[in-house]
This record gives structure tokens, sequence and C-alpha cells, in this order.
């Protein structure tokens, strides 16, 4: 069977992933998207997958996430990073720390510059070719760039650090999956990353610095609704007091 599935929502240009182990069918799904749960539930019921856990790589400031409801709806538990204040997650994600779905484990790994609690994720897939290393970066590291840094407790020289203390120490065939492009792209490599990344490759970190302080970007339009909304999993209290969809 297909264990890994990358989709994605053309409005937020936003990446999420299923990944499944081929033996107990046992799934994790990381960064859905609200307006996404009902493509999410039908990739589920076509593929068989039994999603055990649904995972944040952080308080998105684009988008509002799916991932209490699918939560409600599915029966799996719910992870975040400890830093990105996401107090309903069951589980509170610290460096180092791992997910198991069936034979197979996710490995958190703290990435933090894009917010402060910002974590990327590897999965080690064991398979009939070998092993498959493929790295789920959040905002972190994208395809030839990188998170911004600007709010929401970014910090330039921390994510420098993340990416060349962290990321770029794995293996150069480690594939890269960031939580956006919007480009067209999909994936790339550690190896690409490190050596053409062209807000990274080449530069100091003073460098870095001083080249994400010039970058004047747009303040992000959902940032004052979507950041409370994932910080509750994307959901609101009812009128009964009972948690729904944010927006329902």
């Amino acid at each position: 069977m297909q264990t890994f599935h990358q989709l994605f929502d053309d409005v937020s240009c936003t990446f999420t992933y299923l990944l499944i182990d081929a033996a107990t069918h046992e799934a994790v799904l990381i960064d859905p998207v609200d307006c996404q749960s009902g493509r999410d539930l039908a990739v589920l019921k076509d593929t068989g997958a039994k999603v055990v856990w649904i995972i944040e790589t952080h308080a998105h400031a684009d988008h509002i996430t799916s991932a209490g409801q699918l939560a409600a709806l599915t029966g799996a538990s719910t992870a975040a990073p400890s830093g990105c204040d996401i107090k309903p997650a069951s589980k509170q994600l610290i460096d180092g720390d791992s997910i198991s779905f069936g034979s197979q484990v996710l490995r958190a790994i703290h990435t933090p510059g894009h917010t402060a609690g910002s974590m990327s994720y590897l999965w080690e897939e064991t398979t009939a070719d070998g092993v498959v290393r493929r790295i789920f970066t959040g905002d972190a590291l994208l395809i030839d760039g990188c998170g911004r840094t600007d709010f929401q407790s970014g910090d330039a020289g921390t994510l420098f650090d993340s990416l060349t203390q962290k990321l770029f120490r794995l293996p150069d065939d480690t594939q890269v999956y960031p939580a956006h492009d919007y480009k067209g792209r999909t994936a790339s490599t550690i190896g690409q990353e490190r050596a053409s990344n062209s807000r990274i490759a080449g530069r100091s970190r003073e460098e870095f610095i001083a080249m994400m302080r010039e970058l004047n970007l747009p303040r992000p339009k959902l940032i004052d609704i979507a950041v409370p909304a994932n910080q509750q999993l994307g959901l609101v209290a009812g009128r009964d007091g009972t948690s729904v969809p944010h927006g329902a």
C-alpha cells in the first residue's frame, strides 16, 4: 500500500501529510487545514488508514487547523510543540520526543526561530528498498527559503541555528517536506537546501539576521484569528458549552 500521502490546500498553500504504517494501517496526520477536513476523511477511508495521532508543527498564522475536529471524529490523539501554547493537545512535545504508529516512529526535533516552539518531525521508514528518510519541517525550512521571523516569537538568529545546527546535519538524502510552498514545488533534500537555499547558503549568522530584518513582508491577513484558534486546535465553545469547529 502507499504509506505516504502529500495533500495540498491551494488557498493557504499548505501541505498536509498522511503517514501510514503498512502492517497495521495506523497513521499520523500532520498540519491539517479546516476547509480540507472532508478531503482528509475521504483519504483515510480510501486508504483504510486509522489515524492515531494528529500533529501540529506550530500554531499557524495563515490558516485554521482541523486537528480538534478530526480528533473528535476519528478518536485520534493530538500532539503539538510544548512551546506553542496549544494547551488542548493531549501530548505536549519537547525535543527528542517520539510518536509511534504501528511499528513506525516519528521523532520530534525542536527547530525554533519561525516561532519559539516550532517542531520538525523525522520519519525514517524502513521499506523493502531500504530506509526512506523524510523530515517534515513546518515553516522552519522551506524549499529554497525559510519561515519569516518578524512576529509570533520569531528570532532570525535562532532560526539560523536551527537550520544549520540541526536540520542541515541530517544526511544529504533526507527528503524535505515543508508546511508550505508557493511556487508549485513539493519536496527537496537536505543536501540540496544546504548547498543552494537562497536565504541560507553562503551566509554567516550575522548576514542572515540582517537579510531577514530587511524582508518587510506584509502581515498575514488571518493572524489575529488563526493563531488563537490554532492554540485551541481549531475549536471554540458552542452555545451549549461543547467544542465546535471554528466558524461553525
